[in-house]
């Protein structure tokens, strides 16, 4: 049984689960049924890039009888157009067409399952990936988010807080972006609606801002500290050494922070998205990516290329504009979800 089958299997069972707990046929934990409700938000969330990712690829299983060279290079199509990236699929299609020839491949049934792993594979990579935060209990952790404007930076900042709240953490958000009018109020706004703690002012220099908020987080023992900075990337001298700065700070009030610094793309906008990724990557030590309106686009192939060309792992995806709809991300239930109808 290869790895799709296994994963079928598991969160197709648990959506069996999902319309039992519905029609009150079954109960189950809140961890279980937490469990169920996200492979459902992956299933539901990556519906656009399902119907017209794997609607094609299904297709090649009908239009050729023989696995040949038109069939990669319409396979390559297919997986640039999911967004996947140009050196992502050539890789990719070196691999695949090894594991042809090895394993004198011919069914295209069969051949289905080897593209899922090797998708697959293409992610993992041999490590060992993690969607969860650098929390440490004990202490106060701090969280630094970047990435351009409009990405959902803010609104993605108060969902992560939302559910670190729901786990029992004392929480504070700090408006490090004092460039954009609004940032501060916005932000404010989330805090109050979410209902956790607010740092912020006037003041144009975001250090100074960050450096009091911190020392307030500090003295009042916050568990989690949630930064939000500037979207600008066009000048990226100055933001570098912004950044540098407000690391310098953090480092000074708290040492060994922070834990983590979070780059918001938004899926939507595709290669563009991997562009920014590559840019923050230069001028900071990204740790995670927090992939936005991932719901919103029919080319879910961009969480392969982020991981592929960028070499940083995906933290978080939007699958919805509600406050749970950031969730986790998982490797298998985005396979599960992108490939379901495969």
């Amino acid at each position: 049984m290869g790895l799709f089958d296994k994963l079928k299997k598991v969160f197709s069972k648990q959506e069996e689960i999902k319309e039992k707990i519905e029609e009150k046929k079954t109960s189950v934990t809140e961890e279980e049924e937490k469990e169920i409700n996200e492979t459902v938000k992956y299933v539901d969330g990556l519906s656009k890039s399902r119907d017209n990712f794997v609607n094609k690829l299904s297709i090649l299983g009908i239009k050729y009888t023989k696995i040949s060279d038109d069939f990669y290079d319409e396979l390559e199509e297919i997986l640039i157009t999911a967004d996947i990236g140009v050196n992502t699929v050539m890789d990719f299609v070196d691999r695949l067409k090894r594991r042809v020839k090895e394993e004198h491949i011919e069914d295209f049934e069969y051949l289905k399952e080897v593209i899922v792993d090797e998708l697959f594979m293409i992610y993992v990579d041999g490590d060992i990936l993690s969607s969860k935060l650098n929390i440490v209990d004990g202490k106060t952790n701090v969280v630094l988010f970047v990435g351009v404007n409009g990405v959902g930076k803010t609104t993605s900042i108060a969902k992560i807080a939302y559910n670190l709240k729901k786990d029992g953490k004392k929480i504070m958000l700090i408006a490090g972006d004092t460039f954009r009018a609004g940032a501060v109020n916005q932000l404010k706004e989330w805090a109050s609606r979410i209902n956790v703690d607010f740092y912020g002012d006037d003041r144009t220099d975001p250090s100074a801002v960050i450096y009091d908020g911190l020392n307030k987080a500090k003295s009042e023992n916050y568990d989690v500290v949630l930064i939000d900075t500037a979207g600008r990337l066009q000048n990226k001298v100055n933001l570098m050494k912004e950044l540098e700065k407000m690391n310098r700070v953090i480092n000074e009030i708290i040492e060994g922070e922070p834990c983590e610094t979070l780059l918001v793309i938004d899926a939507t906008t595709g290669q563009n998205g991997i562009s920014q990724a590559k840019s923050f990557k230069e001028i900071t030590n990204i740790t995670g990516i927090v992939l936005t309106k991932l719901d919103g686009t029919a080319k879910g192939g961009i969480v392969l290329a982020i991981k592929e060309l960028v070499d940083i792992p995906v933290k978080f995806v939007g699958l919805g504009e509600k406050e749970t709809d950031l969730i986790p991300f998982d490797i298998e239930k985005y396979i599960y979800g992108l490939f379901k109808e495969f």
